[in-house]
């Protein structure tokens, strides 16, 4: 039986809606945060050294790392073979620069976004403006210009091809969901209607659907 160890507010969903859309028996286990540090407990160390989420077992093999579950699902579960290195070398290199794409690339910015945004808040009240000032400058100057250009990136793709990539939901439609739906919480979407309709689109998935009445709804850090 497949078990996922399921920390709240993270990027665990994601797993769980591939599972449903494979239509796999799974049992899930959830963790709480830490109120004061918000950081995962320690009982999750006794599953990963890192003590991150999401991380599934398998029997007795442990997968963390939301690429490497999604491979291990796909490759061991799936039906499909859409995804094997003998298909058209474009497709299956579309497949995975999205794959990778979601945690080295966008997501790094995001949580960069969120640190900084998250230092004013933190700090002693006598430095208080001083860090309000520096995150102010970063957000303005740095990450929202890169975050505008990955959007551009992102809009123009699902413009052309609907979803990211094979049939939907693919493990790279998986995989981007959480960046997706985390900056749909947080920014209006009005200029990249076809993120928006991608978002749009994982919310009207029966499975995702399944998972929110399992798991509840998505929660993003800092809410």
């Amino acid at each position: 039986m497949i078990r996922v160890h399921h920390l709240e507010k993270s990027r665990s969903h994601r797993i769980l809606w591939l599972l449903e859309t494979l239509g796999l028996d799974y049992e899930i286990e959830v963790y709480q945060r830490d109120s004061k540090t918000q950081q995962a407990p320690e009982s999750l160390k006794k599953i990963h050294p890192l003590g991150k989420s999401p991380i599934i077992t398998d029997g007795e093999l442990v997968v963390a790392e939301s690429g490497a579950i999604i491979d291990y699902l796909v490759n061991c579960y799936g039906e499909s073979k859409e995804h094997s290195i003998d298909e058209r070398r474009n497709e299956w290199v579309n497949y995975r620069y999205w794959l990778h794409y979601a945690e080295g690339s966008l997501m790094p910015l995001l949580v960069m976004g969120l640190v900084f945004s998250q230092i004013p808040k933190q700090s002693p009240w006598l430095i208080r403006p001083l860090a309000k000032g520096i995150s102010s400058t970063v957000q303005q100057r740095f990450i929202n210009p890169q975050l505008k250009q990955h959007l551009h990136l992102v809009e123009t793709h699902l413009e052309k091809h609907g979803n990211f990539a094979g049939v939907w939901p693919s493990g790279a439609d998986i995989q981007m969901s959480f960046p997706l739906q985390a900056i749909a919480a947080t920014q209006s979407l009005t200029s990249y209607p076809a993120i928006a309709s991608f978002v749009s689109r994982i919310e009207n998935d029966p499975a995702w659907q399944r998972v929110v009445e399992r798991a509840g709804p998505l929660t993003m850090p800092g809410e």
